[in-house]
């Protein structure tokens, strides 16, 4: 297993709670008393085990040899800052197993099953022999892999029940395609080709050989400073407005088959050849991007969706967790992670 994928393995709650927290702030609650030993926090009911917290960590280390760093040593700040991201990840998942509780969402066994045989087809070609060789090398249990599955599915049923009634109206659709109306317009063009040298001479000399019948293309594939166009002779699409002034004013002035004298940009010296009539702009009508409008604005109240449902559930949680001595968060602290609910 590499370390990418004992990422996906061993570090799979962590990774999926900061999915889909999206703006989540830093638990609450101090040390206590409460916490029993062999615990490093509580909340609800629900117990975090120092043993939890110690295979996430010894993952952690292990992906750090694997990828031939030095995993900071106990008491630096870096190694706080690991241990801080262990035990919030820890208590987010307490935090969403009793929150799924009350939402009466339940995972069973046959669905943590067909997520385990999808990781195995998926690393290991569904071979049982190699999954398991790889658990005891990277000192896994395979009720450990399961335990974080289940947190998989248990958040995927959250997030669908937290969205279920998500909506994106025609309405929605129309404002937005209105608010961003530039993004769904295509400005005029026109196919050219261009050699673009550093002097003047080399471009004057350039053009003289063209005019007298020497290939342009061979000629731009041999001495263009332009990388993106070399390749193919110089050739590329140009739409108005989205190149230097001289080269526009030129390209979209000039007629089918013009070759300019030498113009100068910032870019050097350049010899154009107009290839084709000018392509008038178009717009992309509403009907061919309203899927993928649609597809933009759910995700987005998806994620506002869940958003505000993070912030409820710390506000719900934030006095029902207690830490052992030294696992307690620093004071108030603001995250911002990804949005990938996948």
């Amino acid at each position: 297993m590499s370390s990418r994928i004992r990422l996906n393995v061993s570090l799979l709650l962590l990774a999926l709670v900061a999915a889909l927290a999206l703006a989540a702030c830093g638990g609450g609650g101090s040390s206590s008393e409460d916490v029993p030993e062999g615990a490093i926090a509580v909340v609800g009911d629900k117990t975090v085990t120092k043993a939890q917290f110690d295979q996430l960590i010894e993952a952690q280390k292990k992906s750090a040899e694997a990828k031939k760093q030095t995993f900071p040593a106990v008491g630096t700040p870096e190694y706080e800052a690991v241990k801080a991201t262990v035990v919030k990840g820890l208590v987010e998942e307490r935090e969403w197993e009793l929150e799924g509780e009350s939402m009466g969402i339940k995972v069973s066994d046959d669905e943590v099953a067909k997520q385990l045989v999808q990781l195995k087809q998926q690393f290991f070609q569904g071979d049982e022999q190699k999954y398991r060789a790889e658990l005891v090398k990277q000192g896994l249990t395979d009720q450990q892999v399961r335990d974080e599955l289940r947190i998989r599915v248990l958040s995927n049923k959250i997030f669908a029940a937290v969205t279920k009634n998500v909506k994106v109206t025609d309405a929605d659709i129309a404002a937005y395609y209105k608010a961003n109306a530039t993004q769904y317009e295509q400005p005029a063009s026109r196919e050219v080709r261009h050699i673009v040298v550093k002097t003047e001479a080399q471009a004057q000399d350039l053009y003289n050989k063209i005019k007298a019948g020497a290939s342009f293309a061979a000629l731009a594939k041999k001495y263009t400073q332009d990388q993106a166009s070399k390749a193919d002779g110089g050739k590329f699409t140009a739409f108005k407005g989205r190149t230097v002034g001289p080269f526009d004013d030129f390209v979209f002035k000039a007629k089918t088959g013009d070759l300019s004298q030498p113009i100068k940009t910032e870019f050097g010296w350049h010899v154009i050849e107009v290839l084709s009539a000018v392509k008038p702009a178009t717009t992309t009508p509403l009907d061919q991007v309203k899927d993928s409008i649609k597809t933009t604005l759910l995700q987005q109240k998806q994620n506002t969706a869940m958003k505000t449902w993070i912030a409820n559930l710390k506000t719900k949680y934030a006095d029902d967790i207690s830490y052992a001595p030294g696992y307690a968060p620093a004071a108030s602290t603001t995250d911002t992670v990804g949005t990938s609910t996948g």
